[in-house]
């Protein structure tokens, strides 16, 4: 039987988001989406690119950043120091202990202080230990903003209303395929358009020569980069994802056995539709491979991008250099950006990630090792912007499936809801702190509530006061959306006040 077009266009669409079935599947066949529109329109002379850093199992923001104002600091330890292995980090200028365990705060040292330039006024604020990079390009090079207690709303909710069975709440809250989803396409697990792509869409035309590469992922499949027109494009750490063959085309040494696995993959077999589609999609993923390839080509071997050493970050409880994967996501993106003009683009979206923020068990040791992997990414990638003179056109962002509870395990944390992110780039307006920085309470005596208005259940999980899709919008018109399209884009913006939190510059 053979497919309407409109079947076709769909079939086309699902073959897109098929792209992330791995280097072991068949990623040649589907590694490459339909062109999408372009229409004729002028091209702008700048570029700019959003990068997500997703921290895929939910960052325990608690220890990521804290207040330690007495207030907070009592409540933080009260909290933190028990049942089981204290989690609790020390205050700011305490000193190390190098005979402690190499897994205990006691060995870290206190928390690190940061200085916001306006918010926060009497609160106190600092970051993990291990993150002193992040802390001098927020207090010195003022390239870095923290957005307080972001995560998925429908609506503003007060911790009142929170407690009303009627009030608009996000599905599946907690769940952490259904919270990765709602953080990037406002809706649980099943959801095939992401903001990222979404914003994308509305921009392809400018990208008339390079819209095969407007979205792409460093990381596997990413919803958040799902278009309607445009379909992520999916790169390896080391470049693109080639069919079974080497950097010359060739098939077990052969150029001519190559030649022929090409065409066996871009020829149908039969007149049939799903035949001609998957041949036709296979031969443009092949020539977008070369496109790319050829354009990679002619940045590879710039000093710009470090060395191999580079990619390896000081381990913290073993003292090892360390290969980072998330340093080597971000350095084919910086690659890409760096190749942008070769490759057509005037607007990207990237997706990167990294895994193991799930920390139920041995927080001390994993939170640590996981925020010194961070650290030194984000500041890989900002140093080589540094050099390619594109910090101003690229903004970072972090995301996570949700935060932690405030509560210990014993010896660790369970999975919260609002979280702590930051944003890097040239464009942030950074030594800042934006929207409210929680309130730490105390658990009340039947072990049911907290003191805060921003904590809820027994549990201490953090009620967010700002939503996704006020990040986003912030995010979304600093890359050059309008007020109309961020509302089609973002299905909750319209419910919510404030639209744009100030952390970017336009």
């Amino acid at each position: 039987m053979g497919l309407t077009s409109a079947s076709r266009r769909e079939f086309l669409r699902r073959a897109g988001a098929l792209s992330a079935v791995g280097a072991a599947g068949a990623p040649f066949a589907f590694n490459l989406a339909t062109l999408g529109a372009a229409a004729a329109q002028t091209a702008p002379t700048d570029y700019k690119a959003l990068v997500c850093v997703f921290l895929l199992g939910g960052n325990d923001s608690f220890n990521t950043v804290l207040a330690t104002d007495p207030d907070s600091w009592i409540a933080y330890n009260a909290v933190r120091q028990g049942p089981g292995d204290a989690i609790a980090l020390l205050p700011p200028g305490a000193p190390g202990d190098p005979a402690a365990a190499p897994e205990s705060p006691a060995r870290l040292g206190g928390v690190l202080a940061l200085a916001p330039q306006r918010s926060a006024v009497g609160r106190g604020l600092s970051l993990h230990p291990m993150l002193g990079t992040l802390q001098s390009m927020f207090n010195v090079e003022r390239r870095m903003g923290i957005v307080a207690n972001v995560g998925p709303l429908v609506v503003a909710t007060s911790k009142a209303q929170y407690r009303l069975a009627r009030h608009p709440r996000p599905e599946k809250l907690y769940s952490h395929n259904d919270q990765q989803s709602a953080w990037q396409a406002f809706a649980p697990e099943g959801a095939t358009l992401g903001w990222g792509g979404r914003m994308a869409d509305l921009l392809l035309s400018q990208n008339d020569r390079g819209s095969l590469f407007t979205a792409v992922s460093a990381s596997g499949s990413a919803v958040w980069l799902a278009g309607r027109e445009v379909r992520q494009y999916q790169v390896s750490p080391s470049g693109p994802i080639r069919m079974a063959l080497d950097a010359s085309h060739r098939l077990l040494g052969s150029a001519e056995a190559g030649a022929a696995l090409q065409r066996i993959v871009t020829t149908p077999r039969s007149m049939n539709l799903l035949q001609r589609a998957y041949a036709d999609t296979s031969k443009r993923s092949i020539e977008a491979e070369r496109v790319l390839g050829a354009a990679l080509a002619t940045v590879e071997g710039s000093p710009v991008f470090g060395s191999d050493a580079d990619m390896h970050y000081i381990h913290p409880l073993t003292g090892a250099a360390t290969r980072n994967t998330l340093a080597q996501q971000l350095r084919i993106v910086a690659k890409m950006i760096a190749a942008a003009g070769a490759l057509g683009v005037k607007r990207q979206v990237f997706f990167v990630s990294f895994v193991s923020f799930d920390t139920h068990d041995f927080q001390n040791r994993n939170h640590t090792d996981l925020m010194a992997r961070l650290a030194h990414g984000l500041r890989y990638f900002d140093t080589v912007l540094g050099r390619l003179g594109a910090q101003d056109k690229v903004t970072t962002f972090t995301a996570s499936d949700f935060g932690r509870m405030f509560t210990s395990n014993g010896d660790g944390t369970d999975h919260g809801w609002g979280a702590h992110q930051f944003v890097m780039g040239g464009a942030v307006q950074g030594g800042d702190v934006y929207g409210t920085f929680p309130t730490y309470g105390l658990r009340n005596a039947a072990g049911n509530d907290f003191s805060s208005p921003d904590q809820v259940e027994g549990n201490g999980s953090l009620l967010p006061s700002v939503s996704v899709d006020q990040y986003a919008a912030t995010l979304g018109r600093w890359f050059g959306l309008s007020e109309q399209q961020l509302l089609d884009v973002l299905p909750n913006l319209r419910n919510f006040t404030q639209r744009d939190l100030g952390f970017m510059r336009l």
